[in-house]
């Protein structure tokens, strides 16, 4: 489950890391009100769980308390990514010598948890870490030895932040286990003018399954708000939105892992995460093609299933039964191979769908989805 900035910020701020003066409120009224409250110049931040809000005109400062209430009432009913903003976050700007990054997160492969530290902080992490990839620290920690002070002085050490970065470090460490996260990320965390270490923005990912001790997440829990999660949940999908512009849609969910990763390896983004299934039916694929379909980010999308409880040619049944209701925009491609391959395989080439695409592999599949997407931009 992922958190609101402002909750993120509310257990930062619980567990000793500074962060700015805010306050959370739904009216652009309400954003003024904060404003004098929090002394007139602030910043007007959009609260939905999405990355590039400030590209999309989310982020923006406010001179004093009238410009806060016309900067909230424009953002407020904002779409950025399909999420669309219901509360803004008002909070006091800080003067920022550094910007820098800091995050853990779990690497499930090694069986630990990976900390993250970067003096270049500020911006996707993946870009700085494709663009200069030795100006990201990747420090290895062993969850039963935790980070001592002197694992924190070596994360700041690695990642170029300064020494008296460790109290945070060692902080948000505290966030992860304390809390059961699987991400906690600070960008920017920034170092002041007069010296202070503050948390500009945090991002946390809360693993769903130590829900049962952890009842504090029932008031965290607002996923509701996002349609496409929400949308989701109510037909019985495992759908998880990402950043990307393929969207993939498997069945199981290690071909869905692995599907995305070679779409990653073919230059592209995933969007989601989509499991119809081992037994998924026709009308599973339906549902959960035209959800992908609604998602804007979407540029195209893959559908990459193997055959065994669920029959390939049921899941082409389900293709062209979303077709028969959800128009077609954006570029298909398709690989069915097992169990009923070379019948679904015929039931999808008499569509004759001129935006559909077949693939007989998994790798040709991906390409040729990452062409597609590529030259939809």
């Amino acid at each position: 489950m992922d958190l609101y900035e402002h909750q993120a910020r509310e257990l930062l701020h619980h567990n000793g890391v500074r962060v700015p003066r805010a306050e959370v409120v739904d009216s652009a009224e309400a954003a003024r009100a904060a404003a004098e409250r929090l002394g007139g110049r602030v910043v007007i931040k959009a609260q939905v769980k999405t990355g590039g809000r400030g590209k999309a005109g989310g982020v923006r400062l406010a001179d004093d308390p009238v410009a806060a209430e016309e900067t909230a009432r424009r953002i407020l009913g904002m779409d950025i990514k399909g999420h669309t903003v219901h509360r803004v976050m008002v909070a006091e700007p800080v003067e920022v010598e550094r910007e820098l990054y800091l995050g853990f997160a779990l690497d499930r492969a090694a069986g630990r948890f990976l900390a993250i530290a970067s003096a270049e902080g500020g911006m996707e992490i993946e870009e700085v870490a494709a663009r200069r990839p030795e100006a990201v620290a990747r420090i290895p920690v062993d969850p039963a030895e935790g980070v001592t002070e002197a694992k924190a002085a070596e994360i700041a050490i690695a990642g170029g932040l300064p020494r008296e970065a460790a109290g945070t470090i060692r902080r948000l460490w505290t966030v992860l286990t304390a809390q059961d996260a699987l991400l906690v990320e600070v960008n920017p965390l920034v170092v002041t003018r007069d010296g202070a270490i503050v948390a500009l923005d945090g991002k946390v990912t809360l693993d769903d399954n130590a829900s049962f001790r952890q009842p504090s997440w029932d008031d965290a829990d607002d996923r509701a708000r996002d349609p496409l999660e929400a949308r989701a949940a109510a037909v019985g999908l495992g759908y998880v939105k990402l950043d990307g512009q393929v969207g993939v849609i498997g069945n199981g969910a290690g071909l869905v892992m692995s599907t995305l990763d070679v779409v990653a390896g073919c230059g592209a983004r995933p969007a989601d995460f989509l499991d119809i299934g081992g037994g998924a039916s026709a009308q599973v694929m339906a549902d959960g093609l035209s959800l992908v379909l609604d998602d804007p980010d979407v540029r195209s999308v893959l559908v990459n299933v193997f055959g065994g409880i669920t029959a390939c040619d049921a899941v082409a049944d389900g293709i062209v039964r979303a077709l028969d209701t959800v128009p077609l925009t954006k570029p298909l491609v398709v690989r069915l191979d097992g169990n009923n391959a070379a019948r679904g395989r015929a039931i999808l080439g008499q569509l004759a769908h001129p935006l559909v695409h077949q693939a007989d592999t998994m790798d040709g599949a991906a390409a040729r989805a990452a062409e597609l997407a590529a030259t939809a931009a």
